[in-house]
C-alpha cells in the first residue's frame, strides 16, 4: 500500500459484518490505513453472502473488504479473544498507531469497551447499533419503520415498495469513517481516546430531518404522494423513445426548464399551457402543479426520435437526462464507457477472477488510485500476529495447530 496516501500509519481492528461497518473499514483501507478484518474462524454470518461468483465465492464479501488484511481467530474463547484483545492494543508495526477498533458485534468477554480501554487508555472506540438502545435492526426494517417504501412505486400501487439498495447501510458506513476520523484527530491533539456509537435508524432519522421529510410530515396537512417515477417538486419524468428505450429527464432550474422547452421546440404550445392555467413555468411549484399536462405535450417530441438523437439533441443544453439501462448492459463486452472509466480497474480477486471493479471515488492531487483485492479469509493471520505481537513460528504453529487462530489446512 502506497505510503503517500492519507491515512498511511493509520491501523483499524475491525470485528464486522454485513454492509455499514465493513463499508466503513473499506473506506479507511481506500485511503490508506492498514484495516485488520477479524472473523470467526471459518468466517462470519456474512462470508457467503450474496451476490455470488460462478464459483460460490461472495462477490459481497470481496466488494466490502478490499484493501483489507483478515486475521481468523476463535472468538468464542477465552484464549482467542485474548489474543485479540492483544492486538488492538498493539502499539507495533508500520506507524506504531493501533489502538482503533470498529464493530458492530455485540459485546464479548475481553473485547468489551472498559476491559480493552483498561490495556490501552487512549482506546478508540466505535460500536455501530441497529436502534440507539441496542436492539438489533437492518437497513431493510428501519426503512419500513420510516415511511419510505410508501412513497416508492408506481402512484397507483396499494402496497410498500421496498428499494433494491441498502441506503442507509451506505450513509451509515460513510458516518462510521467519518466518526473514527474525528475520533482519531481529537486523540491526535490531546492524546485522549473516545468511545464512538452510531445506530443505523439515527443515521437514517437523522438524513430524512435533514433534507426536509420530517419537517414536511410534522407542518402539511397532505402527506407526500407516491409519484412512480416523477420528480417531487419540480418536473422530472421517464419518457419513452423512438427505439424502445426510456430516458429520465429533470429540470432543477429556470434555465433547465428553458433550455428544454427551447430544443423541443415548443414555446408557443407551453405559453398557452401557462395562460390555461394561470401558471409561470419558470417557477418549480408551478411546473411541478402542472406535470401532466406538461408531460403530455413533452412526451411525442421524445416518442419521435431515437436515444441517440436525443443525446444528441441535449448534449448542448443544461437538461439533464440519463437513459434507462440494465446493469447487465453496463458491464456487457463492449461497454466502452465503463471499461474506459478512471474509477475502475480490472481487479483479480481470489476465488471469483478478475473483473471490473471501483477503486477510492476520492481523488487526491488528481490521482486516481487502483482497487485492491479483498483477502481470503485469515490470509494474514500469521503476518499480522508476527507483525503486532511478535509471536514466534513456534507459537503460532500452536495457536493455528489447536485452532484459536487461522483456519484449517492453512499452514
Amino acid at each position: 500500500m502506497s505510503s503517500d496516501l492519507p491515512l498511511a500509519g493509520m491501523r483499524v481492528i475491525e470485528l464486522s459484518s454485513f454492509v455499514a461497518s465493513p463499508l466503513g473499514g473499506m473506506t479507511l483501507a481506500q485511503l490508506g490505513a492498514d484495516v485488520i478484518r477479524v472473523d470467526q474462524s471459518g468466517g462470519g454470518p456474512d462470508i457467503g453472502r450474496w451476490p455470488l461468483a460462478p464459483s460460490g465465492t461472495s462477490l459481497y464479501w470481496a466488494g466490502l473488504n478490499k484493501g483489507k488484511r483478515s486475521v481468523t481467530a476463535d472468538l468464542r474463547s477465552p484464549e482467542g479473544r485474548a489474543i485479540v484483545a492483544r492486538l488492538i492494543a498493539a502499539t507495533g508495526g508500520q506507524g506504531g498507531q493501533g489502538g482503533i477498533v470498529l464493530t458492530n458485534a455485540a459485546p464479548r468477554a475481553g473485547l468489551s469497551y472498559e476491559e480493552l480501554r483498561a490495556d490501552r487508555p487512549d482506546l478508540i472506540h466505535l460500536r455501530l447499533l441497529g436502534h440507539r438502545d441496542g436492539r438489533n435492526a437492518v437497513d431493510y426494517t428501519v426503512n419500513a419503520e420510516l415511511g419510505l417504501p410508501y412513497l416508492t412505486g408506481p402512484e397507483d400501487h396499494d402496497g410498500p415498495v421496498n428499494h433494491a439498495l441498502p441506503v442507509w447501510d451506505v450513509a451509515c458506513g460513510l458516518y462510521v469513517a467519518v466518526g473514527l476520523l474525528a475520533a482519531e484527530r481529537h486523540r491526535a491533539r490531546t492524546g485522549e481516546g473516545r468511545r464512538v456509537e452510531v445506530a443505523l435508524r439515527d443515521v437514517a432519522l437523522a438524513t430524512l430531518g435533514n433534507l426536509g421529510y420530517l419537517a414536511e410530515a410534522q407542518l402539511r396537512e397532505e402527506p407526500r404522494p407516491r409519484l412512480g417515477n416523477d420528480l417531487f417538486g419540480d418536473f422530472g419524468r421517464d419518457f419513452g423513445t423512438a427505439d424502445g428505450r426510456r430516458v429520465m429527464v429533470v429540470t432543477l432550474s429556470g434555465r433547465h426548464w428553458r433550455d428544454l422547452v427551447a430544443v423541443t421546440g415548443l414555446g408557443e404550445v407551453v405559453a398557452a399551457l401557462e395562460r390555461a392555467y394561470g401558471a409561470d413555468f419558470r417557477r418549480a411549484g408551478d411546473r411541478y402543479a402542472h406535470r401532466e399536462p406538461l408531460a403530455g405535450v413533452l412526451a411525442p417530441w421524445f416518442a419521435a426520435r431515437t436515444h441517440a438523437e436525443i443525446e444528441r439533441d441535449l448534449k448542448d443544453t443544461s437538461v439533464l437526462h440519463g437513459r434507462y439501462g440494465g446493469l447487465g448492459e453496463l458491464v456487457a463486452d463492449g461497454a466502452a464507457a465503463l471499461r474506459s472509466d478512471p474509477l475502475m480497474g480490472v481487479l483479480d480477486q481470489p476465488g471469483a477472477g478478475a473483473h471490473l471493479a471501483p477503486g477510492p471515488p476520492l481523488l487526491f492531487d488528481g490521482r486516481q488510485d487502483v482497487p485492491r483485492p479483498a483477502p481470503v479469509l485469515g490470509e494474514h493471520t500469521d503476518e499480522v500476529l508476527g507483525e503486532l505481537l511478535a509471536l514466534p513460528a513456534g507459537e503460532l504453529a500452536d495457536l493455528r495447530g489447536r485452532g484459536v487462530v487461522g483456519e484449517r489446512g492453512d499452514r
